[in-house]
């Protein structure tokens, strides 16, 4: 037996095993009002009727500025609520937990789409739907137009906004939120010493970069209550010296879990171009090992995970309590069910509809 297929209860929430979806943004908003649309009810639903435990929806913008590209779906509206509630609905028809990631893009916000706008690198001109931008300090990223430095009385703003979407949240259905602190968007950029350079009380020393992502996870635990879990995911490297690094990500990790997040979500880069980044099958697993070894916190990890007894091996070995996939469950959303009879687990929640495919 493996425990990848063990169902994990996280406050009053239990997923019915450790085969999770990574957030993965689809840019797929049509009339940019950052509401979802039937392409992510079949999107985020293949995954729930392919037996995942749990399914995190998209990078979700917390305001219009926050989003990373005008094509990103967005819960700082209420108009945005019931089209999210239809998904969820959804989910639950097929035992899937599911939960959406919390997001402000901060200096890269107003970027083109990844795709359908190939060869336009960079920001979104305001003539052509673009906005400008804001972070931590006034640096840019890449070729990226510079964002302003957000002034001390801005960031109540920021923590509010948080707190408002992981209402609206709960209101359209979701079991649990995810804050985003990973992969160079603005929690990320106030952590990180390549991107703060503030000199006030959020930025220069570890305490004071992390004072954003405390107050935002406190705002949104006091907000959704004591039964809904809380997850934050990092990148525990910038993969460049002097950034971002794993023993840092622990330390903040042991905060945020004392301010009331339950689980963390490891991943890495995204802060800065050029970063040199040692990808290859579960290159990011020894980092999600490293800041569960130094503190002790409950992780999941993600990256190139594609194989049933590569899945079941970090979670049987206590590297990790889940796996997070990506790419993989776009090629095949069913992963969940090939994987369990790969292992020789029979699963209960084969879809009746699809139950004369199951092996025999």
């Amino acid at each position: 037996m493996t425990r990848l297929f063990e169902p994990l209860a996280l406050r009053g929430v239990t997923a019915r095993n450790r085969i999770w979806v990574s957030p993965m943004c689809q840019y797929s908003v049509l009339e940019r009002d950052g509401v979802p649309t039937d392409w992510h009810l079949v999107h985020l639903g293949s995954f729930a009727r392919g037996g995942a435990g749990l399914v995190l929806a998209e990078a979700t913008a917390v305001t219009p500025e926050g989003r990373i590209s005008a094509h990103d779906t967005g819960l700082w509206d209420d108009a945005q609520v019931a089209a999210w509630r239809r998904i969820t609905d959804f989910a639950h028809t097929q035992g899937a937990v599911i939960g959406v990631q919390l997001a402000h893009a901060g200096r890269k916000a107003s970027s083109w789409p990844a795709w359908g706008f190939e060869g336009r690198p960079g920001s979104m001109p305001v003539e052509e739907g673009g906005w400008p931008t804001v972070s931590a300090s006034d640096l840019p990223f890449a070729d990226f137009a510079a964002p302003r430095a957000l002034r001390l009385d801005e960031l109540p703003g920021i923590v509010e906004a948080f707190r408002a979407a992981a209402r609206r949240a709960l209101d359209a259905g979701f079991d649990l939120v995810e804050v985003h602190a990973a992969h160079g968007y603005l929690l990320h950029q106030f952590l990180s010493p390549l991107s703060n350079t503030r000199d006030d009380a959020y930025g220069g020393a570890l305490e004071n970069r992390a004072r954003l992502l405390l107050e935002v996870v406190r705002a949104v635990r006091a907000e959704v209550g004591d039964d809904v879990p809380v997850l934050v995911r990092f990148s525990a490297t910038d993969w460049v010296d002097g950034g971002w690094d794993p023993e840092q990500t622990a330390t903040v990790a042991g905060w945020a879990q004392d301010a009331g997040a339950d689980l963390f979500d490891i991943s890495s880069g995204g802060l800065v171009p050029g970063a040199r980044i040692p990808i290859g099958p579960g290159y990011q697993v020894p980092l999600a090992r490293e800041v569960a070894e130094r503190v002790p916190v409950r992780v999941t990890t993600v990256g190139l995970i594609t194989t049933p007894a590569q899945a079941a091996e970090i979670v049987d070995s206590g590297t990790a309590d889940a796996v997070l996939l990506g790419r993989e469950l776009l090629r095949d959303p069913h992963f969940p069910l090939r994987a369990a009879t790969e292992l020789g687990i029979d699963l209960a929640y084969w879809p009746p509809q699809y139950r004369r495919a199951r092996p025999s």
